[in-house]
């Protein structure tokens, strides 16, 4: 038993990306905020504009959603003390359930207590062993995790490439259950889907559609209803899933789609019913913030006004924002030292951005992901990019401008 605890600690110490890190000061992971999150953030007691959040809508502080949960633990405590599955079923739940699924236009739903608790409870038993799991190549993190813990075959293909989709689909037997897993809005990069094509695609090859509008919901569709939404295909989508710790500023998730898939999951997903069910409090928060997001329209505008002004200053400073189409802005630096130096200046002159190194990205594709919020002001999103670009020049990243310039183009291609 010793030699075994002498070689899991060995094995542990093998472990040196954080400590590298640190040894250089420049670990980023685990910043403790001392505020509510909010445009602006307390930190070591300093104020810092957020924009690093993914709550979009900026409802985490929203009086009426507060108040929500507030009454709610009133009424049912602080926890279920129980999974759905026996006794930690709510009427509440039930109440979110129904209404989730009008929202984005299915018949049922079903509430877990995480959205990574929903890609692995769905994605673990919804095919079987001759079945295929076909997913983009960055799929978010709790999509792929979830497929691991199938008895399905997982094939990946190029990211937001449907000529590759169609050709892996091609090759996989026609009588198999063929399921498409895809972000809406992913995550790092910030460009959306091409349903229309990947739901001709699927027709042809007769596969299914899940999509995980983690990122999508209170962002795009219907009143933020989502990606399939916007793009007017929710019933050529067969199962929308999503989470509530972004626009809908609380702690859960949910799958939705045709009533027997919803009661196929509930009796099967081990993530829910192995796992105790979301606690009132945070079920009353989604219930409040969809009554907000659909009584103040506004918002969405507000953060889509607010997307197109920060592209705007980005640009015209020749930031690389690559490919995104959301408030999701990946600003590329391509280079994993200066990425984590760029964003320890960014903090020490009040601004918080997540670095994004590789595995979440290719070596070669290293970021700040820099996210919008409704509640953004147009001097804070000014302030941030006056600072970034002169951390930049600090750091030594070359902007896209300079580099056409270097390479004789002489204009920026957006």
């Amino acid at each position: 038993m010793y030699l075994m605890n002498k070689r899991l600690h060995h094995k542990i110490a093998q472990f040196t990306d954080a400590s590298a890190i640190k040894a250089k000061g420049l670990y980023p992971y685990f910043r403790a905020i001392e505020s509510g999150q909010d445009t602006e953030v307390i930190i070591g007691g300093k104020r810092v504009l957020m924009f690093g959040s993914n709550s979009y809508l900026g409802l985490t502080d929203h009086p009426k959603i507060k108040e929500a949960a507030k009454k709610a633990i009133d009424k049912y405590g602080t926890g279920c003390a129980g999974s759905r599955f026996l006794n930690g079923t709510l009427d509440i739940h039930v109440e979110l359930e129904s209404r989730l699924a009008s929202y984005v236009g299915k018949q049922a739903a079903i509430l877990f207590s995480t959205g990574f608790q929903v890609n692995l409870g769905v994605l673990s038993c919804i095919t079987g062993r001759n079945d295929y799991l076909i997913l983009d190549e960055q799929d978010h993190a709790s999509i792929i995790d979830g497929c691991r813990l199938s008895f399905s075959r997982v094939i990946k293909y190029a990211h937001n490439d449907m000529r590759d989709l169609k050709r892996r689909l091609s090759m996989l037997p026609e009588e198999a259950v063929k399921l498409i897993v895809v972000d809406g809005i992913f995550s790092m990069e910030g460009d959306i889907v091409k349903l229309p094509e990947m739901v001709a695609i699927a027709d042809q090859y007769g596969a299914n559609i899940m999509i995980d509008d983690a990122h999508s919901l209170g962002v795009i569709g219907h009143h933020g209803s989502g990606t399939a939404s916007h793009f007017n295909l929710t019933d050529q989508v067969d199962l929308i899933t999503g989470t509530f710790s972004k626009s809908l500023a609380s702690l859960g998730g949910f799958a939705a789609g045709d009533a027997e898939t919803i009661d196929y999951l509930k009796h099967k997903a081990r993530s829910l019913m192995f796992s105790a069910s979301m606690p009132p409090s945070a079920v009353a928060s989604v219930l409040a913030a969809l009554d907000v997001i659909e009584s103040e329209p506004e918002r969405i505008e507000k953060l889509w006004k607010n997307t197109r002004y920060a592209v705007q200053l980005m640009l015209a400073e020749g930031f690389d924002l690559g490919i995104t189409e959301s408030p999701i802005l990946p600003i590329y630096i391509r280079d994993h030292d200066k990425t984590f130096l760029a964003t320890k200046y960014l903090l020490d002159m009040g601004v918080f951005v997540n670095p994004v190194v590789s595995p979440a990205v290719p070596p070669e594709a290293s970021l700040l992901r820099f996210s919008l919020m409704a509640t953004h002001s147009f001097t804070q999103i000014e302030e941030a990019v006056e600072k970034i670009a002169i951390v930049f020049k600090k750091t030594g990243v070359v902007s896209a401008k300079e580099k056409n310039t270097m390479q004789g183009i002489g204009h920026y291609n957006s």
